[in-house]
């Protein structure tokens, strides 16, 4: 492998040595053994970087048509937020334009929102908040859990399409963990993925890269995403009404609230637990 310009060469009997490469990519070591030089990579072929880059470019042009017919006076206004003071402040800025062009703004961030969940860009936690805010709970949940259901199925073709030397390259541990509870709950495999959906067992950015790569099918994935996301989109929704009392996003998930997201996802995995139970009997 390649260490800055220091190119590593690794021997049959695991040692590594330095040096040029002979035929084939083999150079002789001093013990007379054939060693074999390894190159390190980055994970994505120039194709697969094409298509990354391709589905960015359209989505930053639909962004910026939808930013171009808004109001020059609200341009100095967007900013995305990363503080809870930030998302104080983005909230005032934009109350008027929301109340005044509801349908631009819902298109704008419907966008936004879709495109940071696609391109696992963090803050959606912010948005979905605002959304609370400005749209209050009911409104605000649909809309978050629309948004938050297709970005996630976005992320997932995109993953399909590029994402499995990502995962292997980022995750190596944590994709064989998650292959082989798969494989343990693959008859019960929808009762499985609202488990770890309602639950913080397993990161959604993970989730949603990961899971084309281990052949979850896409009606299963769609479900227990539409379906899993509920509780703590409405923990965060309603959160969104206070946004004064909150200090931090890590208010948002105290002891208690975990303790409830478990209890919530215990009752999708009971019935493949009643089931292996009775295998074992």
């Amino acid at each position: 492998m390649m260490v800055g310009s220091r190119v590593i060469v690794v021997a049959e009997d695991g040692k590594e040595d330095g040096g040029g490469g002979g035929e084939n990519g083999f150079v002789d070591s001093p013990s007379g053994k054939k060693t074999k030089m390894e190159v390190a990579r980055f994970p994505l072929s120039r194709g697969e970087i094409a298509v990354a880059v391709g589905v960015f470019v359209v989505f930053c042009v639909g962004l910026g048509c939808i930013y171009l017919t808004m109001p020059e006076a609200e341009y100095g206004k967007l900013k995305l937020p990363r503080t809870m003071s930030e998302l104080r402040l983005l909230k005032e800025n934009l109350a008027v334009y929301a109340s005044d062009h509801p349908a631009q703004f819902i298109l704008g961030y419907c966008s936004t929102y879709i495109f940071m969940q696609t391109f696992m860009i963090p803050g959606t936690i912010f948005m979905s908040l605002l959304a609370g805010a400005l749209f209050g709970v009911v409104r605000g949940l649909i809309l978050v859990v629309f948004n938050a259901t297709a970005g996630a199925s976005s992320c997932f073709f995109l993953s399909k399409l590029i994402g499995r030397p990502i995962v292997t390259w980022l995750w190596p541990e944590k994709l064989r963990f998650f292959q082989g509870e798969i494989a343990k709950h693959r008859e019960k495999l929808l009762n499985y993925m609202l488990f770890i959906r309602v639950t913080p067992t397993l990161p959604n950015l993970f989730i949603n890269l990961a899971s084309p790569i281990v052949d979850i099918p896409f009606h299963v994935f769609f479900l227990a995403t539409l379906v899993g996301l509920l509780p703590a989109s409405f923990i965060t929704v309603k959160a969104g009404l206070a946004l004064g009392d909150l200090k931090s996003v890590k208010d948002l998930y105290d002891f208690k609230t975990l303790v409830v997201l478990f209890l919530i996802g215990s009752v999708a995995i009971f019935p493949t637990l009643m089931k292996r139970k009775r295998i074992y009997e």
